[in-house]
């Protein structure tokens, strides 16, 4: 049976790092989260434990002390000594992802993997500045981490098989399924999520019909579990937004961002997090 690495880093504990970290610990290992300051570090442990508190609410049979104990949080990269896989999963910033990775790599041993938790920033022009691309692949978990079971592994040409093969059983271990694809813009899933959710919205847009009508045509003509306009109110319109516009830089106008998409970022109507997007939440 596969095993994830005995001592795991994640850096950046907001929503995806902290379900990345709780896969872990509820996979078995010891599990460090790294932030920015000491507050940023204490949010990220309560995230961590609400998500443990919310799979015991669900039957999972473990010890909540010896969950919890399995985590650590810190505020210098340095605490990933020892670690044999760090993810990283700061927001989605190609300079910003840049500066944790090189932080990152700096704290951990030669053998050990490095990840990006990115969703569609191209793996090759992260690892370009690092000194181990070989040792570098990404780890696309999608949000929310404990509801899904899907990882993208994503294949940078320097990447090592024997990495990929070791990020693929991790994936396993984790009760997860792993879908490999090589490196390109957008991978597979943003690439073909963010277009679903792009025409969606230009729909609502043009008034085709209401935004309950359009995730019902996919939920019931086509059996998704979400439409794609609720989807995205999960994911967060500025998330999407982001992506497409990367998407739309790198392959063209069909990925360009609809007017009202921008404008409902702009207003702060970022779907679930916010209260507000396609739909209200309370």
């Amino acid at each position: 049976m596969s095993r994830v690495p005995a001592r795991v880093g994640v850096l950046g504990g907001g929503r995806m790092g902290a379900g990345i970290a709780h896969a872990f610990v509820l996979a078995g290992a010891e599990v460090t989260v790294v932030e920015r300051d000491a507050d940023a570090a204490a949010g990220a442990r309560e995230r961590v434990e609400q998500a443990i508190d919310g799979s015991l609410a669900r039957g999972l049979d473990a010890d909540r002390g010896a969950l919890a104990a399995a985590l650590t949080t810190a505020t210098d990269a340095a605490a990933f000594a020892g670690c044999g896989l760090v993810i990283e999963a700061v927001p989605e910033d190609p300079t910003l992802k840049a500066a944790a990775l090189a932080r990152a790599e700096a704290a951990i041993d030669e053998s050990a993997v490095l990840a990006t938790n990115t969703s569609s920033i191209g793996i090759a022009s992260l690892a370009e500045p690092l000194a181990r691309p070989h040792r570098f692949v990404g780890l696309h978990f999608f949000n929310p981490v404990p509801a899904s079971r899907l990882v993208e592994v994503v294949v940078g040409d320097a990447t090592d098989a024997d990495v990929v093969t070791a990020a693929q059983a991790w994936v396993e271990a984790l009760g997860k399924a792993a879908v490999t694809v090589r490196d390109s813009p957008g991978f597979a899933s943003s690439r073909l999520g963010v277009m679903l959710g792009l025409e969606a919205i230009r729909m609502l847009e043009e008034g085709v019909a209401s935004a309950a009508d359009i995730d019902a045509a996919m939920e019931l003509g086509y059996r998704h579990p979400m439409g794609p306009l609720q989807t995205t109110d999960v994911v967060g319109l500025d998330v999407r937004l982001g992506i497409a516009e990367q998407l739309e830089a790198e392959l063209g106008p069909r990925f360009a961002p609809p007017a009202l998409l921008r404008r409902m970022v702009a207003e702060g109507r970022l779907g679930r997090k916010s209260g507000s997007g396609f739909y209200d939440y309370d």
